[in-house]
């Protein structure tokens, strides 16, 4: 017996045009869109039209004062934020606010009980943003927005995040850094943009405040695969997941982890995936109904990325 799994994509995620041989570009998700059909999983999942956030849903996340400067930037004409570095064009702004707005409705249709889980093809990503700039080829949090949406509307108490990229998420961990809510953990290649920047991705930063100890990062060193993110996994985040109980899972699943990936360096395997996946759906099937969205957020293999999103997908459709 299958799950159902939703499938949040539009055409007009390609309209947002980042330059001649910028690595997040438009052909990921048509790469990803060509090996779900050819691999006879388009017509299993439930296609859902995502709609536009409005700048009340982003204000949930990101400061006034940064939203205006995006819509500037944008209208401007600039082809690069100037928050950092997220290349952009004039449609880029309402294309970032279709992306959050597909993980709103991810969050819908999972929370609703119309899907067991939901894969967002979405593009820009999100988990660079922080509350205040983008960067990394991201323009606002989409993975943010949706656990704070879905604490506003459907009212999970508490909110696990997992970000398996090989970058880390660093706009995601400060946004709910002293927030007992949001549980952030993250696998991701130490020493890799943006850490050395940002100073953050470190295994010693666990929260601060009233989120102590809701932060847990697993920095992995240059070259390592599925054997090490599984471990870290199974030693760290399955643990404290039987403390947390999570009433919803959200994955940013950066498929940049894999060995074929010209940024990154680790080496994860499609059967690496499959076992990240299983694991999140164990914890989701704990104790949140078996309720996960997960988004897109890096790869840049475009075979690579779109076998092991096919992968994960396929595997989040499998029940037991």
């Amino acid at each position: 017996m299958n799950n159902k799994v939703a499938f949040i994509s539009d055409p007009a995620y390609l309209e947002h045009i980042t330059g001649l041989g910028h690595p997040e570009s438009p052909q990921r998700l048509a790469a990803i869109w060509e090996k779900l059909h050819d691999d006879g999983l388009w017509d299993e999942l439930v296609h859902i039209e995502p709609d536009s956030a409005s700048e009340d849903d982003l204000r949930l996340i990101h400061k006034a004062d940064y939203i205006e400067q995006a819509q500037r930037d944008i209208e401007a004409g600039m082809t690069m934020l100037s928050t950092g570095d997220t290349n952009v064009c004039p449609k880029s702004y309402d294309i970032a606010l279709l992306a959050a707005g597909g993980a709103m409705r991810a969050v819908d249709a999972v929370c609703s009980g119309k899907v067991n889980s939901a894969f967002c093809a979405v593009r820009p990503p999100g988990h660079h943003a922080t509350a205040g700039a983008g960067m990394g080829f991201c323009v606002f949090n989409n993975a943010a927005i949706a656990a704070r949406y879905a604490q506003k509307n459907h009212n999970p108490e508490r909110v696990l995040i997992v970000d398996w990229d090989v970058h880390h998420g660093n706009g995601t961990q400060e946004i709910f850094y002293d927030d007992p809510s949001v549980f952030y953990f993250s696998t991701h290649q130490f020493g890799l943009y943006p850490m050395p920047m940002t100073h953050l991705g470190y295994a010693g930063q666990t929260g601060e405040g009233r989120g102590d100890r809701t932060n847990i990062n697993c920095p992995l060193p240059m070259g390592v695969g599925d054997e090490e993110i599984i471990a870290a996994f199974t030693e760290h985040l399955v643990p404290a997941m039987e403390q947390f109980s999570p009433e919803l899972v959200i994955v940013s699943a950066g498929f940049d982890c894999i060995a074929s990936d010209p940024i990154g360096g680790l080496g994860v395997t499609n059967e690496g995936i499959v076992a990240l996946t299983k694991i999140v759906m164990d914890i989701a099937a704990a104790s949140a109904g078996g309720r996960i969205i997960s988004m897109l957020e890096g790869g840049y293999d475009l075979a690579g990325l779109a076998s092991a999103t096919t992968t994960h997908i396929r595997t989040m459709m499998q029940k037991g």
